[in-house]
């Protein structure tokens, strides 16, 4: 997914604005000590990687024709700290030996030091990787996965880093996927878990890596089943976990989600604690549920939380209204401290998902059915997403167990060919009136190779990009739409 650097020599000075060689660092004095440790200062300076691969092209053709304030815009997206994708392929598509993971890590470990800052580092090879979907790929099988994310662990040696190990890995289990059990996927959760568990203990030998393990998002899995997921993987032994990677759900949303999960882990272990002191085992089946403010268990009945606005214990919305989960929990914990801490991803979320509404009124017409499709698969290049808040690790006051808000996902590169044929652009052509120009009609050979949503924004037929590519539509529209606004 994460490009290597293009050796072009227009970087920024062609628009006036910076050049990549000496990139700003995050806030914070210019010679300020990486503190030693897993906990993550308040005034840590992330990483800033070369310029993903594309975007010094498009930031050059919007100079070219005069575009200056755009250019100017992905310029300082690209100086933004942002994670180093590590996805078991080299930069001609073989599969990556261990030495050549080892190498590349190392490389990154070395310009990280360099600026005097902290890398975020992907690891993104588990075998089954994404169910076989999109971002489809991994390790063969679980001996070449431990021997691949061993070398991973050589690369980083003893230099401070923070680990976002397997995006995608726990919320969307082997079980999860709508080819678990054929013979083209013979993966399985226990397989997935141990997994996990040995990169763990992998990584966390260094006392200077910070691990943090797959909890999906605030609208994806219950708190108790991820919970349960965290702790079969051994999160009790990592950091913590992350959240809402590639994915547009709120920063505050995530914060409260990320709370729940930390409480419940907590409530599981103490359990485990007082029954089986020498062996850790989960029961996370109290836990309230933050789809119905509590859950009927603990007598909180009421709406499901909607990820389609921003939640607190006063909104009015009890769509919105967290004050039945957090009253349960703050019951549940009585004197017991949670201690799992977590980070989350805002590289895309500024303005939250997509509803897919629009696209019920004219001139679409789309009908109830479409747009719910249409709103199922809002993680897969949505228009009318924007940047998010930028990273940093001084995150306490938001919440004591935030460790970070980071740019985890590339923004700018592709979800996926996210297209009709491939599920989750349903569309009726036949309703929108008037025929928009540019459009392919219904016997149009490549109708079904064709995204409507963003060829709306271009007056273009358009195929999206396959994951991990450039897509400059995209990156242009996040950067402009940055809530907070870049700058």
């Amino acid at each position: 997914m994460r490009s290597r650097c293009l050796k072009l020599a227009i970087c920024a000075a062609s628009v006036g604005t910076l050049a990549w060689g000496a990139v700003p660092l995050a806030d914070g004095p210019a010679a300020a000590a990486v503190p030693a440790g897993r906990a993550l200062s308040p005034t840590t300076r992330f990483f800033v990687p070369p310029p993903a691969q594309g975007s010094l092209q498009q930031i050059l053709g919007l100079t070219v024709h005069h575009d200056l304030k755009d250019a100017l815009l992905l310029s300082q997206m690209e100086a933004t700290p942002q994670a180093v994708w590590f996805t078991g392929t080299t930069s001609s598509g073989a599969a990556q030996s261990p030495a050549d993971v080892e190498q590349q890590v190392r490389q990154t470990m070395f310009e990280a030091a360099l600026q005097q800052a902290v890398p975020v580092l992907v690891a993104y090879n588990i075998p089954g990787r994404d169910c076989a979907q999109y971002s489809a790929g991994g390790a063969l099988n679980d001996a070449a996965y431990q021997a691949w994310v061993s070398a991973f662990a050589q690369g980083i040696g003893s230099g401070k880093a923070v680990v976002v190990l397997e995006p995608d890995s726990l919320a969307n289990l082997p079980s999860y996927c709508s080819v678990y059990g054929t013979a083209n996927y013979p993966f399985t959760d226990a397989e997935r878990l141990a997994d996990i568990s040995y990169a763990v203990n992998a990584l966390e030998a260094d006392p200077n890596v910070s691990v943090y393990l797959d909890a999906g998002h605030s609208a994806w899995q219950s708190v108790g089943t991820i919970a349960d997921s965290l702790i079969e993987a051994g999160v009790q032994n990592a950091q913590g976990f992350f959240l809402d990677v590639s994915n547009y759900q709120y920063a505050q949303n995530n914060v409260l989600y990320g709370t729940w999960v930390s409480d419940c882990i907590a409530l599981a272990l103490v359990v485990d604690a007082a029954t089986t002191p020498t062996q850790v085992a989960s029961d996370t089946s109290g836990c309230p549920n933050q789809y119905w403010n509590g859950g009927p268990a603990n007598g909180y009945v009421g709406e499901a939380l909607s990820p389609y606005g921003i939640w607190s214990d006063t909104q009015t919305n009890l769509a919105l209204n967290t004050i039945g989960e957090d009253s349960a929990y703050a019951q549940l914990l009585g004197s017991t401290v949670p201690t799992t801490h977590f980070v989350i991803d805002t590289s895309r979320n500024g303005d939250g998902p997509n509803n897919m509404e629009a696209y019920a009124a004219a001139p679409y017409d789309q009908d109830s059915g479409i747009i719910g499709t249409l709103a199922s698969g809002n993680w897969c290049n949505p228009p009318g997403a924007g940047l998010g808040l930028t990273p940093t690790a001084n995150t306490s006051s938001v919440s004591p167990l935030l460790d970070a808000y980071l740019w985890v996902k590339t923004p700018g590169q592709s979800d996926g060919e996210c297209d009709i044929a491939g599920g989750v652009r349903a569309w009726d052509d036949s309703e929108y009136t008037p025929p928009i120009s540019g459009w392919p009609t219904s016997s149009s050979p490549n109708w079904t190779t064709f995204d409507p949503l963003w060829s709306l924004q271009t007056g273009q037929v358009i195929d999206d990009p396959a994951a991990g590519d450039w897509f400059p539509q995209q990156a242009l529209q996040l950067a402009q739409n940055a809530n907070p606004p870049l700058g």
